[in-house]
């Protein structure tokens, strides 16, 4: 039978956007403090996650900030030619501002303002909802770089990303900006029909869950949005119904699952054991549970 157009309309629809806005800017303006032990530092404030997308449903309008250094920069070096390695060693500089004491003055800036609703998670500080404002997670990144080549400090080539470390001294790698432009610009050459279908795919994930058909967890927003990334333009139109059955049935049916792409293009999407790309298994039970409810509705 198949989920109804109305419910699927229903389900497209953005969700908080005022709310979003005034926290990001309080957050914003607090992490601006003149009195920051960071300012006068090159650094670069702004949004990522489904708010910064405009993929928010109203289930999950959690805002995702991210505050970058730019002074101090871990780098992925493993594709350059020995005699680039080489040139780069050369020019290397240790910093002196380590990721630990910059995340920890990111963490009294938002303690002095924010107090007791700051909290520390694996990866992000967290900062309670309260009145109006809602919950936010921020993270301390430093500039991250992939070269692909490296002559010298005024000549290289580098893919610019965020890294932070978690709670486990991991360093996390990841590529926000890109991720937010190849949504747009594929939500534009879909004729603009991507981005509600990612909210309903969302909305799906939260009744699958709500309903004890998926386990919390299994299917990240960043992962349905690398999903529906993948989808070739031409399936998208028509109807949100048509869209959900040509989506589905492409990935189960046509798609080379080993060779789906992060919308960030930098990491492949199914990955086990990677903190960046989603586990098979988690992914399969997403797709199955999904079938199921269409079928089934």
């Amino acid at each position: 039978m198949g989920i109804p157009e109305s419910q699927l309309e229903t389900w497209s629809h953005q969700g908080s956007i005022t709310q979003s806005s005034e926290t990001y800017g309080i957050i914003k303006r607090t992490l601006e403090n003149d009195k920051a032990p960071y300012n006068g530092k090159n650094y670069k404030i702004f949004l990522q996650g489904s708010y910064g997308n405009d993929t928010n449903i109203y289930t999950e309008s959690d805002v995702d900030v991210i505050i970058q250094l730019d002074d101090v920069y871990y780098s992925d070096t493993s594709d350059l030619s020995p005699e680039d390695k080489e040139a780069y060693d050369l020019a290397f500089i240790p910093a002196t501002y380590s990721y630990d004491e910059y995340k920890k003055d990111v963490r009294n800036v938002l303690e002095d303002k924010f107090g007791k609703d700051v909290s520390v998670g694996s990866k992000a500080l967290t900062i309670a909802a309260n009145g109006n404002r809602r919950k936010a997670d921020v993270i301390a990144a430093m500039q991250y770089r992939r070269y692909s080549s490296f002559k010298n400090s005024h000549t290289t080539n580098f893919e610019e990303g965020i890294c932070f470390f978690n709670d486990e001294n991991k360093i996390i790698a990841n590529y926000p900006k890109q991720h937010s432009s190849n949504l747009t610009l594929k939500h534009q050459d879909t004729n603009k029909w991507l981005k509600p279908m990612i909210r309903i795919i969302k909305n799906l994930r939260s009744k699958l869950v709500s309903d004890g058909l998926l386990k919390p967890g299994i299917a990240p927003s960043y992962f349905l949005e690398g999903l529906l990334y993948n989808i070739p333009s031409a399936k998208f139109g028509s109807s949100y119904g048509d869209c959900f059955v040509n989506a589905i049935n492409w990935i189960q049916q046509e798609a080379d699952k080993s060779k789906l792409v992060c919308a960030n293009e930098q990491y492949y999407l199914l990955w086990n054991n990677s903190p960046t790309s989603w586990e098979k298994a988690d992914a399969e039970a997403f797709l199955t549970a999904a079938t199921k409810l269409w079928n089934d509705w």
